[in-house]
């Protein structure tokens, strides 16, 4: 029984997450710009997207533009600092260790909109005009935790004395760390690179505060901007259909990939 009402709650759980996402998704194959009123198969939406046809002009390939390199200097900085921070805590002791690790989960604990509002004041007292470099310093600033949550762990299930027993075999620092400890922390990077990049491409609040007033848009802003206008550009919802099925195929080829990784090592 206990096994039957578990299944039942993952199921839930499942259509509740998915509907939306599989509702937009069919929506997506036609002309329609109601969402929810079906006018016939069409795939002219998507054929709009990759077009100087999009409702809204440049101003939503623009924001696509921005979106995706802000997440990649984002997820690319954040996972070379949130590998560097992991070795230095995991070789501190004591109270020092968990003070640092303690102030790592707070940003993660915050709220976005304090997050937002807090580089900005930071940014207005350091008399910092806002743009591009704010926002992609903000979007560092708090994609970094996420990054050390998930390369940490691979430090504190490492054999300590790999490192060590590689100095003592002649390796210099640096080729230890390269040939011996990033090997080991390669699949932390991994997925502490793709959640950085999640998040950033996620992120509204942070990026809404820190853009200034020069007009730059990511899509989560775009967004917003457009509902407020009274409606949805329609092809925002080919864009997130694509958006979905790319992370997906992500996933599951990272999935893969893991579980191959797992067996050769259990042979």
């Amino acid at each position: 029984m206990k096994r039957f009402f578990a299944q039942c709650y993952i199921w839930l759980l499942l259509i509740v997450l998915y509907a939306p996402i599989v509702f937009i998704a069919i929506f997506s194959f036609t002309e329609s710009k109601v969402l929810g009123n079906w006018t016939g198969f069409s795939t002219k939406l998507y054929t709009n997207l990759f077009t100087s046809d999009v409702q809204g002009g440049s101003g939503l390939m623009m924001a696509i533009k921005n979106t995706i390199i802000i997440a990649l200097i984002a997820a690319s900085v954040s996972t070379i600092l949130g590998t560097i921070a992991p070795i230095g805590i995991h070789n501190m002791r004591g109270k020092s260790k968990q003070a640092i690790t303690f102030m790592n989960n707070i940003p993660m604990l915050n709220p976005d909109i304090i997050t937002g509002v807090s580089l900005f004041l930071l940014f207005v007292f350091l008399h910092i005009s806002q743009g591009y470099v704010t926002v992609v310093l903000a979007h560092i600033t708090f994609c970094t935790p996420y990054v050390v949550l998930n390369v940490l762990p691979r430090l504190t299930q490492m054999n300590p004395n790999i490192y060590e027993a590689a100095l003592d075999l002649g390796a210099t620092p640096g080729q230890a760390l390269k040939k011996v400890l990033l090997p080991l922390l390669k699949p932390g990077m991994i997925s502490g690179f793709i959640l950085a990049f999640t998040m950033s491409l996620d992120d509204f609040a942070v990026t809404f505060f820190t853009r200034g007033t020069i007009g730059l848009d990511t899509l989560s802003t775009y967004i917003y901007t457009d509902a407020r206008k009274g409606g949805l550009t329609p092809e925002l919802r080919p864009l997130i259909t694509l958006m979905f099925v790319g992370i997906l195929i992500l996933l599951i080829v990272i999935n893969i990939r893991n579980i191959r990784n797992s067996n050769n090592a259990a042979e």
